[in-house]
């Protein structure tokens, strides 16, 4: 998409130094743009780089306020203003493929007479949209997904190839699901018969419901409520492979790294931030904007609370007390081998 430094400016509110009438098409790193990138730099020890590079325009900071030598936009937050420069340039890759505002089913999609598509959405090749499925404007099916009878989809919302969304799901609104996620399959609920040792299934009978503004990465699974529902909530992130238990309730504008698993029954509260591979046991609460890093394990029935607290390591504790407890081991260690 082809927009004037003018028009990027506006729309994610920084101030134009030099020439509006530039146009940008895409973005990248200071070390491949091209005459038609915007490029970004948080540091002043970047501005040089970034100000020879052939890129068409620069976002920085105030520390670049006074270089005249190429296009600037200035930001308070030069990474979230290039973030949203981007999103105003590229748009979703699915929605650059049709254009044309009544929308677009192709031939080999399967839609049953039941469905309600709202105006301008898109349903790519073999994608199948089971009975009473509702999807709202501009919404994009992918190739080969599957949305399951009863499935409400939001305006504005991207689902990639290979999604599947299983019956009674609820996604809000500009909601991106990337391919091969699994959105409201059964929870993992068994009741073991101790008399033959054999385990027989525990109803999984809830929904699961995702609020506007959330991402799921590619190939990650989200559980069903077992009797109640799963809620993830507004603005959540999810990152590639992670796993939602049954019964969970996430808060939002929660950020979840890669390879995250989370037993069921588990709440999240706002603003908290997982590392990746990080492991979650059932019934367990993290307040309000706990960080969690990276394998981290946090045993069931355990509530880590504390606004902006690290907790690190396996029981997860604070990061400053883990940290400690290291350099104990390692002294020990010495001691032992001396």
């Amino acid at each position: 998409m082809r927009r004037s430094l003018r028009e990027i400016a506006v729309a994610v509110g920084a101030r134009l130094h030099g020439d509006g009438a530039v146009v940008l098409t895409g973005v990248a790193s200071i070390a491949a743009a091209e005459a038609t990138d915007l490029v970004f730099v948080e540091d002043e020890k970047h501005l040089a780089a970034a100000l020879e590079s052939p890129a068409g325009a620069v976002i920085a900071g105030t520390f670049a306020e006074g270089s005249s030598t190429k296009p600037l936009l200035i930001s308070d937050h030069p990474k979230l203003a290039f973030a949203r420069a981007a999103g105003f340039l590229l748009g979703s890759r699915i929605r650059e493929k049709k254009t044309d505002v009544s929308g677009f089913a192709h031939p080999t999609a399967t839609i049953h007479p039941s469905v309600s598509l709202a105006a301008g959405v898109v349903i790519e090749e073999h994608a199948v949209l089971r009975e009473d499925v509702r999807i709202g404007d501009k919404s994009q099916i992918g190739a080969g997904a599957v949305i399951g009878t009863g499935v409400s989809i939001g305006r504005e919302c991207v689902i990639y190839p290979n999604v599947t969304i299983y019956p009674g799901t609820t996604v809000g609104d500009r909601v991106v699901v990337h391919a091969g996620a699994v959105l409201g399959s059964d929870g993992f609920g068994y009741v073991r018969d101790v008399k033959s040792g054999r385990y027989e299934k525990f109803p999984q009978v809830g929904r699961l419901v995702i609020e506007d503004d959330v991402e799921i990465g590619a190939n990650t699974t989200i559980d069903r409520g077992a009797l109640d529902e799963t809620r993830i909530g507004r603005g959540t992130k999810l990152d590639n492979l992670v796993h939602v238990g049954h019964n969970c309730r996430l808060g939002e504008n929660v950020v979840i790294a890669a390879q995250t698993g989370i037993s069921g029954s588990v709440v999240i509260e706002d603003d908290v931030v997982l590392g990746g591979q990080v492991g979650i046991g059932d019934h367990v609460r993290l307040e309000a904007a706990v960080i969690v890093g990276a394998q981290g394990g946090v045993p069931s029935n355990k509530i880590l609370r504390g606004k902006g607290v690290v907790f690190w390591g396996t029981p997860a504790r604070p990061i400053g007390k883990y940290l400690k407890q290291l350099a104990e081991l390692a002294r020990l260690s010495k001691k032992e081998t001396t």
